[in-house]
């Protein structure tokens, strides 16, 4: 049973910059894909980004994409979200999962493991 714990959530101005960590458990973190979540009241669950085991492919969700980075320390069991340009629309609490598989996984149902969320509030 893999536990994650997001970190690094808060209060932003638009434009600025976040990075949430996400730390996991489990030793066998490096064979997992990594993906991060997010939701806001009333919506489903968005697909934001993932990575493969090896750091070497990643996806992102289209409203994401080009301002936020996914990445992972294998040594450190930790997956990293860099929110980069954050817009209001991005306010949401942020989930960091973990699901098996060689590429990068979008859906939800695809992920095994969840963690509680963080919440990134963003403001103009």
């Amino acid at each position: 049973q893999v536990q994650l714990v997001e970190s690094g959530g808060g209060l932003v101005q638009a434009g600025g910059s976040l990075r949430l960590s996400c730390a996991a458990s489990e030793r066998t973190f490096s064979t997992y894909v990594m993906g991060w979540f997010r939701q806001t009241p009333g919506k489903e669950r968005e697909f934001v980004a993932s990575i493969n085991w090896n750091d070497i492919s990643t996806d992102y969700g289209d409203s994401v994409t080009g301002r936020f980075t996914i990445a992972r320390n294998n040594a450190k069991n930790t997956v990293y979200l860099q929110m980069d340009s954050l817009k209001p629309e991005d306010t949401a609490v942020y989930y960091c999962a973990a699901g098996y598989g060689n590429e990068p996984l979008h859906r939800r149902d695809d992920y095994n493991y969840w963690g509680q969320g963080t919440q990134v509030t963003v403001f103009s």
